[in-house]
C-alpha cells in the first residue's frame, strides 16, 4: 500500500486510537487504585523481578538437573523462544515508541524501575507465556506452578504502572505464537 493511500487511512483512525489510548490509561489508573496495599505491591514487585529471568533460568536449570538429557530439547526450545522474543519485542519497542502509562499520567506511579523506556509490547508477559507454553508442551504436570506465575507476571505489569492492557495482551499473543512455533517439528530444533 502506498503512502498516498495509507496517510488518509491513518488520519481517519487517529481519533479512534486516541480514544482507545485514553480508555487504556483509565484502566491503568484503576489497576493502581485497586492494588494500593503495600503487601500486594511488594508481591507484584517480587513477581516482576522473578519474571526478569530469574524464575525462568531456575526452571531451566531444575529441568536439566531433574530430567537430565531429556530436558535439553525443552530448555533449548525455551531459549530459542526467548531469544526470538527478545529480538522481536526490542524491535517493536524501537518502532512503536509508546510511552509507558507512568510517563503519561502523574497519578500513575511506577512501583519498580522500568527496564527500558517504552511499553509496547510487554516483554515480561511475552517471555512468561512463551516459556510456560513450551515447558507445558513437554511437562503438562507443571501447570499448577507455571500458569499462576504467568498470570501474576502479566498482572504485575499493569499493577506496577509499567504497561497498558494492550501491551500485556500483545505480549501474551506473541509469546503464545513463539511457543507454538518453537515446538513444531519442522522448526529449528535444539
Amino acid at each position: 500500500m502506498s503512502n498516498a493511500l495509507l496517510n488518509p487511512l491513518i488520519q481517519r483512525s487517529a481519533p479512534t486510537w486516541a480514544r482507545f489510548a485514553e480508555k487504556e490509561l483509565g484502566w491503568c489508573l484503576r489497576f493502581q487504585e485497586l492494588v494500593d496495599q503495600r503487601t500486594l505491591v511488594r508481591l507484584f514487585a517480587i513477581v516482576s523481578r522473578l519474571g526478569d529471568g530469574i524464575f525462568w533460568y531456575a526452571l531451566m536449570a531444575a529441568l536439566l538437573v531433574t530430567e537430565g538429557g531429556s530436558a535439553v530439547p525443552v530448555v533449548g526450545n525455551m531459549l530459542l523462544a526467548g531469544g526470538i522474543g527478545l529480538a522481536l519485542y526490542k524491535w517493536l519497542k524501537a518502532r512503536t515508541t509508546r510511552r509507558r502509562p507512568c510517563a503519561r499520567h502523574e497519578r500513575i506511579q511506577p512501583r519498580v524501575a522500568p527496564l527500558d523506556e517504552y511499553s509496547f509490547p510487554s516483554g515480561h508477559t511475552l517471555h512468561a507465556v512463551a516459556f510456560t507454553l513450551v515447558a507445558l508442551h513437554y511437562y503438562p504436570l507443571l501447570a499448577w506452578l507455571l500458569l499462576p506465575f504467568t498470570v501474576l507476571v502479566a498482572l504485575s505489569r499493569l499493577v506496577l504502572g509499567l504497561h497498558y492492557p494492550s501491551d500485556v495482551l500483545a505480549g501474551a499473543l506473541m509469546g503464545a505464537a513463539l511457543a507454538w512455533l518453537t515446538v513444531q517439528p519442522w522448526f529449528i530444533q535444539i
